[in-house]
């Protein structure tokens, strides 16, 4: 929510520096995200005063000014507004100024052969407007030589606040200087004295009221309205477009800019109905399936019965709490209008904005709750000031329907403020603070809540209300109660997996990314789509809870990759969130270069599938999974290519991890061009170490040297090096420790695989009988796979 200086001081009343104000805010929980002052950027813009105006000797379309900068040394200006004129009082911008509106640094320069010495701005120029027609033209006693932001009164800077969704009641700048006076900053200035009137009471006017009701309570309880007759709808004081400007709201007519300086100056939105558009009264009631309203931003919405909306006999004119109707609005010729002042239901207007994907000031309003019991003073404020400012006169008020303001208390202790906040605060200030910000302190501590508070409900809120306010920063730091001796281990065994894979993978010269758990629609669909969906997203990109970890890692990649990263090495630990339940699991993704290209290797060579094996099966190692059991097998599923990717499992069902080369649709789909490498480790599927109470013996290597005997099998073509390797090693358990393929020859219809094993004596060394025996178990374990010993 954005403000201005000037503004917030015209319900506080301060002599604190802008400085302290914008750590005040922080302090008490409303944090600035920035402050900016539109003054600044028009210091070199001086209001002048054009003295001549002469045809330019070599254009037509173009004049020479003499213009008077209040320092007794006229300038010369080429000028090409038509309405540039002697006697003139416009704004100069001079040499070493830059435009706002486009950057430009003015300077000395010739133009069409003559020398100029700035430029007389537009409206548009300075972004102060859309008009374009011409140079600025202020009053004939505008102060010559006067700065024109502080002509202006532009050096009003402009604080930005991140409103949290508990605080309805700081939507409005009334609540921020509430919040301020609370704090020490200042006096909360009487909302009366704010409005210039003796009391803030409703309008007396003549006759009866409009003819408004409310036939949905639930979603509209409360429907107050007032007619002015006979207004005027022209352009809105000079001090209110000012405000309204400074927070990026363009100023559209007095009328409707009366109801949006009230939605941010005290919370309370309101509507405005040219009342010669409408067919008879207005009512609050549900829409109609199927009913459409052409809405103020343009876009035609169709309706259900869950919404609440506001309508005539013939028509719905608005989305109830959230935005009005085109048909309805107000105009330059409007003379009678409608006042709305309603109360719409919080989840109401929540759902309703979810279900049409629109969002406005004035939902955010409604739906974080605005103050019931402000119909009438909201009302009468806004009547107040279209009569002011429109002229007309008042009908009487109609008040249909009714809020809900029944008054809420809590029982407090003080005491509460130190055993729950960690802060002692006298009780006298305790309750000093509280009725700074509304509640109102019973001498048993009864405390009732204001109606504008509806995020406070029990003592524990109180609490936050009196350190928020003393300072946070104040609590002192108390280190926890620590048990004597050396401290347990506290990690869950989940956890020290984690580690270790974590550890394993950054030592291998990955880099961990943290990437969102939500994904768009489309990116969870490439990886079979997602089984959560949020109902309320902060982005239809971020809508679909992740089904796998590889998406944010892909598109990751992508963005390295674009920014001229030559390879990226992406690992991340989270969650995937599958329709039974979170599954721990570590992604890989391996793209670009894996090797540069260079006068030894040449070509630049690309990651393939048995780089994401090799690192599937180091990460397993690490996270301690029987890597050497381990069964390679195929289907590892559509999102991945075909021909060049697996899984690792024990056993058929239980799959440890897939990995190989993604399917290029779904690189595509990720804006990758080149071949992408990809690992998914399933941590909750690898076993756990069973728990035997004993401690594991030291290593003691062996005492007598392994040997090792090379086997060459002419192989069918079906058999592949995993299943043969793992028949080979289980010939002889006792005596094989290691078996792996190290040649692979493929010619004419043959094909043959060389296999290294190791053996290992333990009690004696191998005899010739020994080693003969073994030989013969290995070549009959092959022979059973199809495989034949080559001569």
């Amino acid at each position: 929510m954005k403000f201005t200086l000037n503004w917030l001081k015209e319900h506080l009343e301060t002599q604190a520096s802008l400085d302290a104000i914008v750590e005040a805010l922080t302090r008490v929980g409303l944090e600035v995200e920035g402050v900016d002052n539109p003054g600044e950027k028009l210091a070199a813009f001086k209001v002048a005063k054009v003295l001549t105006a002469e045809r330019h000797p070599q254009a037509d379309k173009l004049q020479v000014l003499t213009v008077d900068t209040g320092d007794g040394t006229p300038l010369q200006v080429v000028c090409g507004a038509p309405n540039a004129r002697a006697g003139l009082v416009g704004v100069l911008g001079l040499p070493g100024a830059i435009v706002p509106a486009n950057g430009m640094e003015l300077k000395v320069s010739a133009i069409r052969g003559v020398e100029s010495n700035g430029m007389m701005c537009s409206t548009r120029e300075l972004e102060l407007g859309d008009d374009h027609d011409g140079i600025i033209e202020l009053p004939a006693d505008a102060p010559i030589g006067t700065t024109f932001p502080d002509y202006a009164g532009l050096n009003d800077p402009v604080i930005d606040v991140s409103i949290t969704p508990n605080r309805q009641d700081c939507m409005g700048v009334r609540g921020i200087a509430r919040d301020l006076a609370a704090a020490g900053l200042g006096t909360l200035k009487p909302l009366a004295q704010v409005y210039r009137v003796e009391a803030i009471a409703p309008v007396q006017g003549e006759g009866p009221g409009p003819d408004v009701r409310t036939d949905d309570t639930a979603g509209c309880p409360a429907f107050y309205g007032q007619e002015v007759h006979g207004v005027t709808n022209g352009a809105a004081p000079e001090w209110m477009r000012r405000f309204l400007t400074a927070i990026g709201q363009k100023p559209i007519s007095v009328l409707v800019d009366i109801t949006n300086f009230v939605s941010v100056d005290l919370g309370r939105p309101l509507h405005v109905y040219d009342k010669a558009k409408l067919s008879g009264g207005l009512v609050a009631r549900r829409a109609k399936a199927g009913e459409q309203v052409l809405a103020l931003n343009g876009k035609t919405y169709t309706l259900d019965e869950t919404m609440t909306v506001i309508a005539d006999d013939v028509a719905v004119h608005d989305i109830g709490g959230i935005m009005g109707g085109e048909h309805s609005g107000v105009s330059d010729t409007t003379v009678d209008v409608v006042i709305e002042c309603a109360y719409f239901d919080p989840d109401h207007i929540a759902r309703t904005g979810q279900k049409l994907g629109l969002t406005s000031d004035a939902r955010q309003r409604f739906e974080r709750g605005v103050d019931p019991a402000f119909l009438d003073d909201g009302l009468a404020i806004a009547t107040k000031l279209v009569l002011d400012h429109c002229g007309g006169t008042a009908s009487g008020i109609t008040r249909a329907g009714q809020p809900p303001v029944a008054p809420r208390t809590v029982q407090y202790d003080p005491a509460r403020a130190e055993t729950l906040g960690g802060l002692a605060v006298a009780p006298e200030r305790q309750q000093d603070i509280l009725e700074r910000l509304g509640f109102a302190v019973g001498s048993d501590w009864q405390v009732t809540i204001p109606t504008w508070r509806r995020d406070v409900d029990g003592p524990a809120d109180l609490v936050e209300e009196v350190i928020r306010i003393e300072g946070i920063d104040n609590v002192p730091t108390v280190p926890l109660d620590r048990a004597p001796g050396v401290a347990r281990p506290t990690a869950t065994p989940e956890q020290k997996l984690e580690r270790k894979v974590r550890r394993a993978a950054a030592a291998r010269g990955l880099d961990e990314a943290v990437t969102w758990s939500f994904l768009s629609q489309t990116e969870a669909d490439a990886f079979g789509g997602g089984a959560w969906s949020l109902a309320n997203p902060i982005s239809e990109d971020l809508k679909v809870m992740r089904p796998s970890l590889l998406p944010g890692l892909l598109s990751a990649a992508a963005r390295n990759l674009n920014r001229g990263a030559g390879s990226v090495r992406l690992f991340e630990l989270g969650r995937r969130y599958l329709a039974d339940a979170e599954r721990p699991t570590l992604g890989v993704v391996l793209a670009g270069d894996r090797r540069p290209r260079g006068w030894q290797a040449g070509k630049a060579a690309a990651f393939d599938a048995f780089d994401a094996k090799a690192e599937a099966l180091a990460l397993l190692a690490a996270a301690g999974a029987p890597v050497d059991n381990l069964q390679v097998m195929g289907d590892a599923g559509e999102t991945w290519h075909p021909g060049q990717s697996g899984t690792l499992r024990l056993g058929p069902k239980a799959v440890l991890a897939a990995f190989g080369m993604l399917h290029p649709l779904t690189a595509k789909a990720f804006d990758l061009d080149g071949p992408v490498a990809a690992v998914e480790l399933y941590l909750d599927a690898i076993p756990g170490k069973r728990s035997t109470g004993f401690m594991r013996p030291a290593y003691t290597p062996p005492a007598l040297q392994a040997v090792k005997r090379d086997f060459a099998f002419t192989v069918p073509t079906g058999l592949t090096a995993d299943a043969l390797t793992r028949a080979v090693r289980g010939s002889d358990k006792a005596a094989i420790t290691a078996a792996r393929v190290f040649d692979l020859f493929e010619r004419d219809g043959v094909r043959s695989m060389a296999i290294e094993i190791t053996l290992q004596p333990s009690d004696k060394s191998f005899t010739d009988a020994d080693l003969k025996a073994v030989a013969d178990k290995v070549v009959a374990a092959a022979e059973k796979l199809g495989a034949t010993l080559r001569g």
